[in-house]
């Protein structure tokens, strides 16, 4: 059987994962009768709680005898070393734009990654059945990117298909007649090339994805290079930066066929395998013939940019809501992580109990920690950092290349708020009633920023980003602008107490929550931080009031998520985190000792 294979590339939102149900539904992947979940590849509870694709998916579609597999990438930046290294399992890429977007930071940096791999790309101009679309404006975005990005004379006679993934058709021209997706499995078939059928060589295969099964243990995904892969073989383990390569034997060996696996007794050159079974498979790790021990090249990806410390929890309700607790635990839950995702990276901190975990964001560290706590760990976390590289004897830090979109009237707001944080404004697009605003700012100016911006435009702005350049100090960033309630004394947060303290600012916390000295209970109106005591209880008297069985009526705690909490931190903070809560706190619980450091700090 002939084989194609792709990745599907694009920005968030811009409709891969919808696309790929509809082209199951059409090459009869699925039965008619066959209920297929939306966005069937997001098997993931937080990709569909948050309504995005993280990890990388494979599947494998057949059409017209011949075997397409497809990859489908993750369209949120801070997920870009899946994309990364999950192209090495293409030929070809179809990079989605949204019919009226056009092309955004993301757009921008799987397309140069594709390029610069010297892949043949393949564009789809997605959602034209959008009121507010415009194809052949983006037709034309698209074109002036691919320019920009220095693609050559037969990159730029790029094939070219519209359609809507969720209405389920293509076409060559937007006015065309929209039935199927028939168009658009022509185009694959006709535009992405025949993989080099070396069945005869000695095998070579390299992992790319790493995945657990509790019966068959480590799973690896990935090209067979050459060769042939037969289940039960043995094989030499190897990679260019280990000198060991010991034997091993493909103890389970399977193909992707829609949504399933079926086991498979070989898988030759050019199509994508399974393998299951050898514990000590990493990704970029190479399987060889004995006789041919030739590892391809590691898989590179771009350097992380943000950095985090782990910490075990030394709170006073430590221990008391999670199942794993100690260091041990925690270092090993990282290691794990780290294996599957080759773009985090975990170092032991100064003490045994504290790890820096680099990733490439904020949300891409957001969703390890929310992963972790819903397993049973319980951890503090400390505040992000951007991590900075010597480059020529200089501090450099990274840029990042952000989009704004908001609605025209809140626009002068939001270029004043990232003017201050050191943006410089590249580009001012008006649409309608909706501007879109380019920015290159440090990546430390975006922590902490969504929130202002969504306060800024009354929850319009709409923001996204991605890695820029490493370029020099970007300058002092303005702190978050208020200081914290911090609770004095443990106990439970009483109602009469929360009252008493409203004036001062907004609380985190309710009536009968339990608190401890040092945990941080509310945000101050002013700049500085304010020991308070919300378990005062009201005092008892003799005397009778008219309005005693009034009941005190107080303004809601403000309720925020995990990457709110992320971005409103500081530095002398840590976060609690525990399957249960979530939990702001000082890193020195105590008022006096809070008082020492400081003055020692100010000399």
């Amino acid at each position: 059987m002939s084989i194609r294979n792709i990745a599907i590339v694009a920005h968030v939102d811009h409709g891969k994962t919808t696309l790929v149900d509809a082209m199951f539904r059409f090459a009869g992947t699925v039965r008619a009768n066959q209920q297929l979940r939306e966005r069937a590849l997001d098997s993931d509870a937080q990709e569909r709680e948050r309504g995005i694709t993280i990890l990388a998916k494979n599947t494998a579609i057949n059409y017209a005898g011949v075997r397409i597999n497809i990859v489908d990438t993750p369209g949120h930046a801070d997920f870009g070393g899946q994309v990364e290294r999950t192209l090495s399992l293409a030929d070809a890429v179809l990079l989605l734009v949204d019919a009226f977007e056009g092309p955004m930071p993301q757009t921008r940096f799987v397309l140069r990654k594709a390029l610069e791999r010297g892949l043949r790309v393949l564009v789809m101009v997605n959602k034209i059945d959008r009121v507010d679309a415009r194809p052949d404006d983006v037709l034309t975005e698209v074109f002036d990117l691919f320019v920009e990005l220095g693609a050559g004379e037969e990159q730029l006679d790029f094939p070219v298909i519209f359609g809507s993934g969720r209405a389920g058709y293509a076409a060559a021209q937007p006015e065309a007649p929209r039935t199927d997706l028939a168009p658009l499995f022509e185009m694959i078939l006709t535009e992405v090339p025949v993989p080099l059928n070396d069945s005869e060589a000695a095998v070579r295969f390299q992992a790319t994805t790493l995945e657990h099964d509790d019966f068959v243990g480590r799973i690896a995904i990935g090209r067979v290079e050459r060769g042939k892969l037969e289940a039960g073989a043995r094989l030499r383990l190897c990679h260019p930066d280990r000198k060991s390569s010991p034997l091993v034997s493909v103890k389970g060996l399977f193909r992707h066929a829609g949504l399933e696996r079926i086991a498979v007794e070989s898988v030759s050159a050019g199509d994508v395998a399974v393998v299951a079974g050898i514990d000590d498979l990493s990704i970029g790790d190479t399987l060889c013939d004995p006789e041919h021990v030739e590892p391809l090249p590691a898989i590179t990806i771009d350097e992380p940019t943000i950095t985090m410390e782990f910490l075990v929890n030394d709170s006073p309700f430590a221990g008391q809501e999670g199942r794993y607790v100690t260091s041990r635990h925690l270092l090993d839950r990282l290691e794990r992580a780290q294996i599957r995702d080759v773009a985090l990276s975990v170092n032991r901190g100064s003490a045994g109990d504290r790890f820096e975990v680099r990733g490439r964001g904020l949300m891409h560290i957001g969703v390890l920690i929310e992963n972790m706590r819903r397993e049973g760990f319980e951890f503090a976390v400390g505040k992000p950092r951007v991590i900075i590289r010597e480059i020529d004897g200089r501090a450099h830090e990274p840029y990042e290349r952000a989009t704004v979109e908001v609605p025209a009237d809140h626009a002068g707001r939001i270029i004043e708020y990232l003017g201050r944080r050191r943006g410089e404004l590249l580009n001012m697009d008006t649409r309608g009633n909706t501007t879109r605003l380019e920015f290159s700012l440090p990546a430390r100016s975006l922590i902490g920023a969504r929130t202002s911006l969504l306060s800024l435009s009354r929850g319009e702005a709409i923001l996204s980003h991605v890695f820029d350049a490493w370029k020099t100090d970007g300058g002092r960033i303005p702190r978050r602008s208020t200081g914290v309630l911090v609770s004095d004394r443990a106990g439970s947060a009483v109602a009469h107490a929360l009252d008493s303290l409203s004036d001062r600012g907004i609380f985190f916390v309710g009536p009968g929550v339990e608190v401890y000295e040092g945990m941080i209970v509310g945000s101050n109106g002013k700049l500085d931080d304010l020991p308070v005591n919300a378990c005062r209880t009201k005092k008892l008297t003799n005397i009778r009031s008219s309005t005693k069985d009034i009941a005190v009526q107080l303004t809601p705690p403000r309720e925020m998520s995990l990457e709110e909490y992320l971005e409103y931190i500081e530095d002398d903070e840590l976060l609690e985190v525990t399957p249960r809560d979530l939990r702001l706190r000082k890193r020195v619980l105590g008022a006096d000792q809070r008082k020492k450091l400081a003055r020692a700090a100010r000399g």
